[in-house]
C-alpha cells in the first residue's frame, strides 16, 4: 500500500484539546493518578493517602500526600540526606538508603498520629514479607496509604521497592506483595495468562537491605583494580567506611531512626527579611518638613500652599 499523507482538516484543529501541562512535560500519569485519588462521594473529607517515592541524582524523597479539590497536601516527608543525622554518611541513593528513608517516614507518620506504640513494625529485619494489618490488634487502625510510583519503572529489585519495604517494616499499611522484591523468581511451569506464581527470597532481600550487594562489589573491585576502587569509593574511604563496616552502619541507622524519627532543625537560620514599606512610611508632618527643606536648598521661599516664590537675587 502506498504512503498516504494524513491531512488534518479545520474540523480536527477545532476539536483539538491541549493536554495538561504536567502531561506535556511527561511528569504526571493522569490515568494512574485518577485511580489513586478518586474517593466515594459519601466519604466526605476522608481522602485516599498516597505514599509517593521519587528519586533524584543525589537524593531519595518519600512523602505522604492527600488530595484536596484544587491541590495536594503533604502530610509528612523524609529525605535521604537526613540519614546523615543517623550515621549514614555515604551511599544515599542505593537500595539500603531507600529502605532507611521509607522507615524514617513510617516512624515519623506513626508518631505524628500517635500510632508509634501500637504499630512498631519489624525491629529485627529478616527480609520476610510483612503486612501490618495481619497483626494489628490496637484500638486504632494502622495508617493506610497506596503506593504512588509515578513514572518509575517497576522492575524486579528496583530501589522503589526498598522504600516500600522500609515503610511497611516501619508500621504503615501499604497493600503489596513480594513479587518485585530482590531475589523473587517465577515458579517453573507458570502460565502468565492465568497468573504466574512468584516465590520470594528473604535472604537475598535482607542482603540488599543491609547493603550486602555494595559490600560484594567493593571487595571484588578492590581485588581486581585497587586504583579504580580508590577512585570510585573515595567518599567511602574519606568517611572511614570499608566493606566490613557497611552492614553495621545500616543496622545502627535503623535503631537510631526508631529511637528518634523527628526532623532535626537546621542550625543555619535564614536571614530576616526587612519590610521596606514599613521603614519608608512617614507622617504628613515629616513629609511637609522634607518638602520645605528641599525648597529652602533650592532658594525657593514658600508664600502659600500653591504659590512658591523664588528669592530675589
Amino acid at each position: 500500500m502506498p504512503f498516504v499523507k494524513v491531512i488534518k482538516t479545520k474540523a480536527y484543529f477545532k476539536r483539538y484539546q491541549t493536554k495538561y501541562r504536567r502531561r506535556r512535560e511527561c511528569k504526571t500519569d493522569y490515568y494512574a493518578r485518577k485511580r489513586l485519588v478518586m474517593q466515594d462521594k459519601n466519604k466526605y473529607k476522608t481522602p485516599k493517602y498516597r505514599y509517593v517515592v521519587r528519586f533524584t541524582n543525589k537524593d531519595i524523597i518519600c512523602q505522604i500526600f492527600a488530595s484536596d479539590l484544587d491541590h495536594d497536601v503533604c502530610i509528612a516527608a523524609a529525605y535521604a540526606h537526613e540519614l546523615k543525622n543517623y550515621g549514614v554518611k555515604v551511599g544515599l541513593t542505593n537500595y539500603a538508603a531507600a529502605y532507611c528513608t521509607g522507615l524514617l517516614l513510617a516512624r515519623r507518620v506513626n508518631k505524628k498520629f500517635g500510632l508509634d506504640e501500637l504499630y512498631q513494625g519489624v525491629a529485627d529485619v529478616d527480609g520476610e514479607d510483612y503486612n501490618v494489618k495481619e497483626e494489628a490488634d490496637g484500638e486504632k487502625d494502622p495508617f493506610r496509604a497506596n503506593l504512588d510510583v509515578g513514572l518509575l519503572r517497576t522492575s524486579t529489585g528496583a530501589r522503589l521497592f526498598g522504600a516500600l519495604k522500609g515503610a511497611c517494616d516501619g508500621g504503615l499499611n501499604i497493600p503489596h506483595n513480594d513479587r518485585r522484591f530482590p531475589g523473587s523468581v517465577e515458579e517453573e511451569g507458570g502460565n502468565r495468562k492465568e497468573g504466574s506464581k512468584w516465590t520470594g527470597n528473604p535472604e537475598t532481600h535482607k542482603k540488599y537491605i543491609f547493603g550486602g550487594h555494595v559490600k560484594e562489589y567493593m571487595e571484588n573491585l578492590k581485588e581486581e583494580d585497587e586504583e579504580r576502587y580508590n577512585r570510585q569509593f573515595s567518599a567511602y574511604i574519606k568517611a572511614g567506611v570499608d566493606a566490613d563496616g557497611i552492614e553495621k552502619m545500616y543496622a545502627d541507622a535503623h535503631k537510631a531512626i526508631r529511637a528518634n524519627p523527628e526532623r532535626k532543625e537546621s542550625s543555619k537560620k535564614a536571614p530576616e527579611k526587612k519590610d521596606f514599606r514599613k521603614s519608608r512610611k512617614i507622617s504628613i508632618k515629616q513629609k511637609k518638613a522634607r518638602i520645605k527643606q528641599k525648597l529652602t536648598a533650592k532658594g525657593v521661599v514658600s508664600i502659600g500652599p500653591a504659590f512658591p516664590k523664588k528669592k530675589h537675587q
